[in-house]
Order: structure tokens, then sequence, then C-alpha cells
């Protein structure tokens, strides 16, 4: 495909998906406050969201603030933390991120993509995350489901698992004002139908745009 068909592309599959989701909801709990949602992106590295929200249901009640978290005891962090797995690291850095929020940023997230890659273990996916759920800005969350779903509906070839590659390839195929919410819409999408091991084609509402749908029906 050209880039001007992928672009069509994904303008009919982002309306699909507005259709049948039209809620674009991060699926972390983060309440509105931005740095909660840092602390839950570096937690659900490796790890799923639902169990995440469950655990910082306790993280959060025993440290309500940045502040509190930056000045907690780190084993008692990674007690709480353990079922995240990587605890310790994770409980290290989310930690250190608090204390750099608070004493270097007044406790305001920045919104630019070098500040927010200074803070402990947060990456590319970390940090478009918090620039499009807390500043709205446009950013590609390119994770497993987006990579995943976006490379079988022939953005890119299937085998490519980069995410620094789909973030690319990605925000030049979605419109800008789109792209936070399509992220949020795909995993969901990808929970519900098109799965890593199993996903459900035969009643795929993307079933007539997806290239794999498409070649597999050829081999039929």
């Amino acid at each position: 495909m050209t880039k001007k068909e992928k672009i069509a592309l994904f303008e009919q599959t982002v309306k699909i998906l507005k259709d049948i989701y039209p809620d674009a909801v991060c699926a972390l709990e983060f309440g509105g406050e931005p740095w909660k949602l840092l602390v839950m992106g570096r937690l659900s590295a490796q790890c799923t969201d639902a169990r995440v929200n469950i655990v910082c249901r306790e993280l959060f009640s025993k440290y309500p603030t940045a502040e509190a978290l930056a000045n907690g005891k780190l084993s008692d962090i990674e007690e709480i933390v353990k079922p995240c797995g990587l605890f310790r690291t994770k409980s290290a850095n989310i930690k250190d991120s608090c204390a750099m929020l608070v004493n270097e940023y007044g406790g305001i997230l920045p919104s630019d993509m070098d500040e927010l890659l200074r803070f402990p273990g947060v990456g590319r996916k970390i940090a478009n995350l918090l620039r499009g759920d807390v500043y709205k800005l446009p950013a590609v969350v390119a994770d497993t489901h987006c990579i995943r779903i976006c490379g079988r509906l022939g953005a890119y070839p299937e085998s490519n698992k980069d995410p620094n590659k789909t973030e690319k390839i990605m925000s030049e195929l979605i419109a800008p004002e789109e792209q936070s919410d399509f992220c949020h819409r795909i995993v969901q999408f990808g929970r519900d139908v098109c799965s890593a091991r199993s996903p459900k084609c035969g009643e795929c509402p993307l079933g007539k745009l997806c290239r794999h749908n498409l070649k597999n029906e050829v081999k039929k």
C-alpha cells in the first residue's frame, strides 16, 4: 500500500473504533492526577493494567501524594508493588520519580518529551501516555496491542516489533488529534477481539480492512 492508502485505511479504522468505543478511557485508573499516572505507567511494564489498578489502590492509600511516596520507606513500597513484578527496580524508580517531580518541578508534571524521559524508568511509551492523557497532545503509545494490531491491519510488516518504529510510522498515519484516543481504543479492541493468540477474525468489525484477515481469506 502507498502511504496515502494507509492513511485512508486508518481514517476508516479510527471511525469504526470510535463507534465501538465512544468513550476512549485510559485503562489505568489514575483519577486525573498526573503523578499517579507517572507511577502507574512505570508499574505497568510487563504487568497487566488490571493488576496495577489493584496494587495502586493500596499504594495510593498509604502514600496519597507524590511527596509522601518520595519520602516513603523503599522496603515498604517494594512490599506493596511486589505483585507487579520487577518490584525492586520499579519501587526505586517510582520513589525517585516522585522525588524528582516534587524537588525539580514543584509537583507539576512537565509536558516536554525530553523532560519526561529524564524520569527514572520512563521511556517513550510512558512519556507519550502522559503527554496524551495529561496534556491532550498528539501521542502514539506503542504498546503491544498497538504494535500487533497496526501490523495486522497493514501499517507495516507484522514482523515489526519495534515500538519506536511503530510510533514513528503511526504518528504519520493517524491524525494528531486522534492519536491518544486511538491508542486507548486499540488496547480495548485488542483485549476484546484482536488478541495475540486467538484473534476473532470471523467476527471482527475491521475484517474487511485488515490485511492479515484478507490474506487468510485468500489462503482459504
